[in-house]
């Protein structure tokens, strides 16, 4: 372990948790991707001061947690009180790459049907209506629009980047959406040089040691934004080297302890490796495509001493872990706590 993934273990909560709340944990990250709901679940619980599935599963239901195409244009938690300045930075840039790949795949949707759908979805969804996908889908085609699954997904996603839709509470154990305005109606936008100073901060905070490059590639801003955003930040961000390159730190982290020994079962699509550009100060290279591929799609995957060191998966109601050789590996009872606490996460019981 070294002081790069000592500051990294601590800045991500994954050592020595400071929070309780699930909706103080996201608001610390600034946002954790979700493109697996149940791994995103458990990506956040794994966090708190009190390892549990509950506080989480009652922060989606109450609308405390949104989980939104946001920021790049994939899955998020956020903290539902972010959503509308998040949505103004991303929003434009999600709508773009939304209608370049309707129509790279032939949906053939332009924004008349965008347009009709909205106001199909404030009809359909109003007065705290909660609805599946499914079930959407039915009164859209009662509705007489055609709605396959590749065009549904194009105008979901048009309809949350409009701020029209958000996530409901799940039914059946199946997430829904709502209506934005009625789900959050307290959230309120920030002026945009205030909004990109404010996501730099979070991300720095949470995901230090970085790169500037790592943060364009976590926010999906341009360049241009990113660098306001970042330059906003004035003496707040101190430049450090590891490894003979340069990275940025908040200047919280200018002194830090070192982390104790630690094992974790890290869930597919994890901040620890997916907010960084660069993952190669955790992963070697040799062990690249075991973590991850270039389609990107993330693995779940083992932690210890900082460095991604095997994979895992579940093998009916047990764990399967493979190690990588080449890495230190983890005594027989870190792994067992690490496999122990997702265990009791997957059963609903608490482990602090």
């Amino acid at each position: 372990m070294n002081r790069l993934t000592d500051i990294r273990l601590h800045a991500q909560q994954l050592v020595a948790p400071q929070f309780d709340d699930p909706v103080e944990l996201i608001r610390w990250m600034g946002m954790v991707q979700a493109q697996e709901y149940g791994s995103a679940k458990w990506a956040v619980a794994l966090r708190l001061r009190t390892l549990a599935a509950a506080p989480v599963e009652e922060a989606l239901r109450e609308g405390r947690i949104l989980r939104m195409h946001i920021m790049r244009p994939t899955w998020h938690f956020i903290a539902a009180e972010d959503v509308r300045w998040m949505l103004h930075l991303s929003a434009r840039r999600i709508r773009a790459a939304n209608a370049s790949f309707a129509k790279g795949n032939g949906c053939g949707l332009d924004e008349g049907d965008y347009l009709r759908c909205s106001r199909l979805l404030e009809r359909i969804l109003g007065g705290g209506n909660h609805l599946t996908r499914q079930q959407i889908a039915g009164e859209l085609e009662r509705a007489g629009m055609a709605v396959d699954a590749p065009r549904l997904n194009r105008l979901m996603m048009h309809a949350e980047t409009d701020g029209v839709v958000c996530s409901g509470a799940d039914r059946a154990g199946k997430p829904t959406y709502a209506l934005l305005a009625e789900r959050v109606p307290q959230a309120v936008d920030l002026p945009e040089e205030e909004a990109l100073a404010l996501l730099a901060l979070r991300y720095f905070r949470s995901h230090s040691p970085a790169t500037f490059d790592d943060f364009v590639w976590w926010s999906g801003l341009p360049v241009g934004q990113a660098r306001r955003g970042v330059g906003a930040l004035d003496g707040e961000l101190l430049r450090e080297s590891f490894g003979g390159r340069e990275y940025l730190l908040h200047e919280s982290w200018a002194t830090c302890r070192k982390a104790p020994a630690h094992a974790h079962l890290l869930p597919a699509f994890d901040e620890y490796l997916i907010a960084y550009k660069d993952r190669s100060d955790v992963l070697a290279p040799e062990h690249r495509a075991r973590a991850f591929n270039d389609f990107g799609v993330f693995r779940p995957v083992l932690l210890h001493g900082g460095r991604i060191v095997g994979q895992w998966g579940r093998k009916g109601t047990q764990v399967g872990v493979e190690l990588f050789a080449s890495e230190k590996q983890p005594s027989a009872r870190l792994l067992r706590s690490a496999e122990g606490r997702w265990k009791l996460f997957r059963e609903g019981q608490a482990f602090s």
